[in-house]
């Protein structure tokens, strides 16, 4: 059985992760992985593969590796993906994949000259309350779409926003929407479809002087698909996150899915229907003082493999990674219309 050969830009918490969940995998083999810090700066004294503190480097030193997975700061995503792609091998693009419509574009016509795959990292798509909307909405089971509320209130502090870090920067970071709530956003676009005639409200309460950008919004919009929809948002919370959660009212029954990481189905009250047995949620990514969204990142690998194997096809194509930065950005048009006035 041959093994699809990976290597991984970027050991932080979200590179460690991806390079540990390759090393479960029986078909898959990390062959490097590479970053501007030291190996004992980032604690991998003990690292098997070789290490690298430059792409060009690794790239070069390995040319069978089949596919490269960007885990590095937001702001890096694009560039790093178009250098794999020109030294000729897949990409798996952590969220977002970039931060504006037109590097995304780039990176795709890219990927269709070369005959690559560019896969983007949505893992809370495996969450199995998301999977159970999407058929309740796709099979018209709660009927036509009237309202969806969004809310995602979480504790973004200075013990996440560090001194001369990448966090918190418009270079690097992109904004909160970008960071914190992209996951949410495509479950919105991936379930309901395109939004139209947005309108926002932006503050920033308490994050002044650790960050670059708002902490807290208002956002309100039409589906395209029909519908009207609301993205409410903070990473003010005190100390802990709050709630992930997603309300839909429909013409044939309501539900709420609600909890820290929208992981409980709350409410399900639809006409001539019982609810299935769903399994558990994967508990959130744990990174010490903080947590982040659903650790179903085994599932994507195991989605790069079989899709790369032609088993099945990926989970999030780069057209649906454009679509979800496409839609932050028309979020955040407003809000940077609003600094102009």
């Amino acid at each position: 059985m041959s093994k699809i050969k990976f290597a991984v830009i970027g050991q932080g918490h979200i590179g460690k992760r991806h390079a540990e969940m390759i090393r479960r995998n029986a078909e898959a083999e990390l062959v490097a992985v590479c970053d501007t810090l030291p190996v004992e700066k980032l604690g991998l004294t003990d690292l098997k593969e070789k290490f690298y503190s430059s792409a060009e480097e690794l790239l070069s030193a390995h040319p069978e590796v089949d596919i490269v997975n960007i885990c590095t700061p937001n702001g890096l995503h694009a560039k790093q993906s178009l250098l794999v792609l020109d030294a000729g091998k897949h990409v798996v693009c952590e969220k977002p994949m970039a931060l504006n419509k037109a590097d995304c574009e780039n990176m795709i016509h890219k990927a269709l000259q070369i005959h690559k795959t560019v896969f983007c990292v949505m893992q809370n798509r495996f969450s199995p309350p998301s999977v159970w909307l999407k058929k309740i909405v796709e099979e018209k089971i709660i009927g036509d779409v009237y309202m969806v509320q969004l809310n995602c209130y979480w504790n973004r502090d200075e013990r996440y926003y560090k001194k001369d870090g990448w966090k918190g920067t418009q270079e690097l970071d992109g904004g909160t929407l970008f960071t914190q709530f992209s996951h949410w956003i495509d479950l919105v676009y991936w379930i309901f479809g395109d939004i139209k005639d947005i309108q926002a409200k932006f503050n920033d309460f308490n994050h002044a002087n650790l960050t670059e950008f708002e902490d807290s919004g208002f956002v309100n919009f039409n589906f395209i698909n029909g519908g009207m929809g609301s993205i409410n948002y903070s990473t003010s919370v005190w100390n802990s996150n709050l709630e992930s959660s997603i309300t839909i009212i429909g013409s044939k029954g309501s539900v709420k899915v609600g909890g820290q990481y929208m992981d409980q189905i709350e409410q399900c009250n639809i006409k001539d229907y019982t609810i299935p047995n769903l399994d558990p949620t994967n508990e959130a990514n744990d990174y010490g003082s903080y947590k982040g969204s659903a650790n179903n990142h085994p599932q994507v690998i195991s989605n790069v493999i079989d899709t790369l194997k032609g088993r099945t096809t990926l989970t999030t194509n780069a057209m649906e990674g454009l679509k979800v930065v496409d839609i932050i950005e028309r979020i955040y048009s407003l809000r940077n219309a609003d600094r102009k006035s």
